[in-house]
């Protein structure tokens, strides 16, 4: 039997193929807070008091609304708040999941829109923003993340999107992590 030479992938090729040198979509960084707010020129916006979710969302140049919509059905849907704090407060059923999702809890959101999920350090000190979706495109999948998640159930609040804001809040574990959709 004949040996198969081995595959020559040519890296101009394998640019080609990605649209953006992050692949992936709407990003979102979410922390399980026991409470967030967020300030614009001095006035708070939105934010919640006890336990939430606080979501960075971050739009690149090539996501769509349809990335938007799956992102806000995730961040929804995500199980990381423990049972064991919430059955006697919620009146949980015994025996069901341990982790559950601010969905199952009826649990509040804060939305930031955050650019710069998409900002690329590898070459130099200076981040860059090139994959980043420009203003007009990024503001309305923002809005749509957002109105996903109310037509979902959710109780959210957000920022000003393209505003200078001050956002505070109280990470719980501390648990934070990356959605990518």
């Amino acid at each position: 039997m004949g040996a198969h030479a081995p595959s020559i992938v040519c890296p101009a090729a394998v640019r080609k193929a990605t649209p953006a040198a992050y692949p992936g979509g709407v990003r979102a960084v979410v922390q399980r807070s026991d409470s967030a707010t967020v300030h614009v020129a001095g006035e708070q916006v939105g934010g919640f008091i006890g336990p939430g979710l606080t979501v960075l969302v971050g739009v690149g140049r090539d996501d769509g609304p349809g990335q938007a919509d799956r992102l806000a059905a995730k961040v929804w849907g995500l199980r990381i708040f423990d049972a064991d704090q919430f059955e006697r407060s919620r009146c949980l059923a015994p025996g069901g999941p341990r982790e559950l999702s601010a969905s199952d809890l009826g649990l509040p959101l804060l939305v930031i829109s955050q650019f710069t999920l998409y900002g690329r350090t590898s070459k130099g000190r200076r981040p860059t923003w090139e994959d980043a979706a420009a203003g007009p495109v990024a503001a309305p999948l923002v809005d749509r993340v957002v109105t996903a998640l109310h037509g979902l159930g959710a109780q959210v609040t957000t920022g000003a999107f393209g505003a200078d804001m001050r956002v505070t809040l109280t990470n719980d574990g501390p648990f934070t992590v990356l959605l990518e959709v």
